[in-house]
């Protein structure tokens, strides 16, 4: 196991911008508190939440600071990697390990989103790339498992862009926008990133090739 915190990794997109996975960090709370609010409607139909949360209605409005803080212990304590999409210095969404298993498992869930502004130019699926290399590469995780709504189209084509396998349909897994909603699993494991894997090297050398 090779735990950072706080960690901050950079890449460059194909067009020349810098795109950064970083914590969230106190200067940030202008720029967060107007996304999320610009974004409320784009997100809440794909975002997860305690079904009593979520009958309360204040799970997209939870504060910044409580927010920043929970983070920052989750990350220190080695439960989840909790980071914000950075390109060329503005916030667009975040990027995030969670549910992170050590001891035999050594696996975690990713889970993102974007400003609706900020679709369709590769950004989530580079930063899901950056995010699951640095994970199984850095970290030393042996499992990233993504689940998507079938509904959510766009996130679909991400993971399709990376190549990552389809293992099956998983009923009623999360509680999202108002029901238990069934969600479709993919999954990269170590060995899909080394010799004789299909993405040798990592996601961002199959993006880059």
């Amino acid at each position: 196991m090779v735990w950072t915190w706080p960690v901050r990794v950079e890449v460059a997109l194909p067009d020349g911008r810098s795109l950064v996975l970083r914590p969230l960090a106190r200067r940030d709370r202008r720029a967060w508190d107007e996304i999320r609010q610009r974004n409320v409607e784009w997100l809440t139909p794909w975002e997860a939440g305690a079904p009593e949360r979520q009958a309360r209605a204040d799970h997209m409005i939870t504060p910044f600071h409580r927010l920043r803080r929970a983070w920052d212990r989750a990350g220190r304590d080695g439960l989840m990697l909790p980071l914000v999409i950075e390109v060329d210095g503005r916030l667009v969404g975040t990027m995030h390990l969670f549910d992170v298993m050590w001891g035999s498992r050594r696996a975690a869930w990713a889970g993102y989103w974007l400003a609706q502004s900020e679709t369709g130019r590769g950004v989530a699926t580079w930063a899901l790339a950056t995010l699951v290399d640095h994970a199984i590469q850095d970290v030393g995780l042996h499992r990233v498992e993504v689940a998507i709504r079938p509904e959510n189209t766009r996130s679909i084509a991400v993971v399709q862009r990376l190549r990552l396998p389809e293992e099956g349909p998983a009923r009623g897994l999360m509680y999202v926008d108002g029901d238990w909603r069934d969600h479709r699993i993919f999954a990269v494991v170590a060995e899909d990133l080394e010799a004789g894997g299909y993405a040798p090297g990592g996601l961002l050398r199959l993006l880059r090739g």
